[in-house]
């Protein structure tokens, strides 16, 4: 049997895209390698989002080709393959075939035709067909303690920044009972935390017929078994009172919440095509921490917007030490070709937006370490992400993998105790920590005897 190894750059939503390419693969009889040296075919699930993420995934397409050698293939498919198909095709000889977003099938069809022998066609035309869509998904047996839930595909917000529409299409829900389905297979494979993602999973159901986000948790909370459940990117404007009720009273949904705003600034907001206003989102963001206690908000916002000023600037590092996010991320504005942000006047210096960047990220480092001093002392329950001989890496409910920080949990040296007691620690266990110290990102904690399941 061939084997292949799927490298995924970008974002959770490629993360998914690769687990439901990689079942299918499985399903047809290929296997699933951690070496690239092992692999007879190579797969590059690529980012287009912004400069830097196309960077890191020409950097990496142009490494797999230099190593490639033999009868290896080298594949190429996802978000910048599909924009810039012809010049990768072009400029990298060695990719032996390329596939946009949304084309799984093909790719596995062109696989089945290589590994019998025939030849494959050097660009195979673009379609409609998704694994995601039209496959069950069911999960295969992992490792890991987390699992990415995409509910969703596209967008139809008008953002002016933004590449993903075109990329991705108009915003489509997955059905309920293929989520209910993938859902059901990782909580049997032992993963303990679900995280649903999509463009803006506030959206979900919109073209369902009455069937809602509120309506899925629920389902998704029924579901036996331990495991927990995490949203990520909703939209500010969309939260209602129904689902902050739910969340608020769910006993498996992690209190964490990831809502990009983008900015504070009614001005650059209006030019991003991004609804609400400054005063809206402090009323959001003051609701939510009053009807769901002890909730941690995680947003992103871009500087160096085009025509943005100082004063804009200021406005938004006013708005952060005011509201006190728990995580933020930040980007610098990335003037992406086709995107109306693209011929705003006021471009902004890249040097000035560098500096902006630092800025705003050096507050934020100040305002995460004071609010992980305040955790110091306190118990937590935690999902073990890695389980090493000298350490154990966790994650409070207030971190979402890959993007925040962990508990750090040295093992002590001299724990007769628990050697006694056998009571080893593995990935995917959910232990009680207490806290005892604190970084900017990160903290350190002691696992507490008796606090594992």
């Amino acid at each position: 049997m061939l084997k292949i190894h799927i490298t995924t750059l970008g974002c959770p939503k490629n993360t998914a895209d690769s687990g439901h390419l990689a079942k299918a693969f499985a399903a047809q009889g290929f296997v699933s390698s951690d070496s690239e040296g092992d692999a007879d075919i190579l797969l590059v699930n690529t980012c287009g989002f912004i400069n830097d993420a196309k960077k890191e995934s020409v950097e990496e397409v142009l490494r797999l080709a230099s190593v490639k050698g033999g009868k290896k293939k080298l594949l190429v498919f996802g978000c910048l393959a599909k924009r810039y198909r012809d010049d990768l095709l072009k400029e990298i000889p060695e990719i032996d075939a390329i596939w946009g977003v949304g084309e799984e099938a093909q790719i596995i069809e062109y696989c089945k035709k290589n590994m019998a022998g025939g030849k494959g066609q050097k660009a195979i035309r673009e379609s409609r067909i998704s694994i995601a869509h039209s496959l069950s998904p069911v999960a295969s047996p992992t490792a890991s303690s987390y699992a990415y839930l995409k509910i969703a595909e596209g967008c139809n917000k008008k953002c002016t920044f933004c590449v993903i529409p075109s990329i991705r299409g108009k915003f489509r829900s997955i059905r309920p009972e293929l989520i209910m389905a993938e859902a059901t297979g990782y909580i049997q494979a032992g993963v303990r935390e679900l995280i649903l993602v999509a463009q803006d999973i506030t959206s979900y159901g919109r073209d369902l017929d009455g069937y809602d986000l509120v309506a899925l948790l629920h389902d998704l909370e029924s579901l036996p078994g331990d495991f927990y459940i995490r949203l990520l990117y909703l939209y500010p404007t969309a939260i209602s009172e129904a689902l902050i009720e739910c969340i608020a009273g769910g006993d498996k949904i992690q209190k964490y919440l990831d809502i990009p705003l983008q900015h504070s600034e009614d001005r650059i907001l209006r030019l991003m095509g991004r609804r609400g206003t400054r005063s809206e989102y402090r009323k959001l963001i003051r609701k939510l921490r009053y009807e769901i206690p002890g909730v941690a908000l995680r947003t992103t916002f871009i500087v160096g917007f085009p025509s943005e000023t100082e004063e804009d600037f200021n406005g938004l590092v006013d708005f952060v030490e005011e509201m006190r996010f728990d995580r933020l991320g930040a980007f610098m504005f990335s003037k992406e070709e086709g995107t109306p942000s693209a011929a705003l006047k006021g471009q902004v210096p890249g040097k000035v937006k560098a500096g902006r960047f630092e800025e705003i990220m050096k507050r934020q480092a100040l305002i995460s370490l004071e609010k992980n001093r305040e955790l110091v002392g306190r118990r937590f329950r935690a999902i073990v992400d890695e389980a090493a001989e000298d350490v154990i890496l966790a994650r409070l409910y207030s971190h979402a993998p890959e993007i925040d920080g962990m508990v750090i949990i040295e093992k002590e040296k001299n724990d007769t105790e628990r050697r006694r007691k056998k009571d080893t620690v593995n990935t995917g266990d959910v232990v009680t920590v207490e806290i005892t110290d604190a970084y900017d990102y990160d903290v350190k904690g002691k696992l507490m005897t008796g606090g594992r399941r």
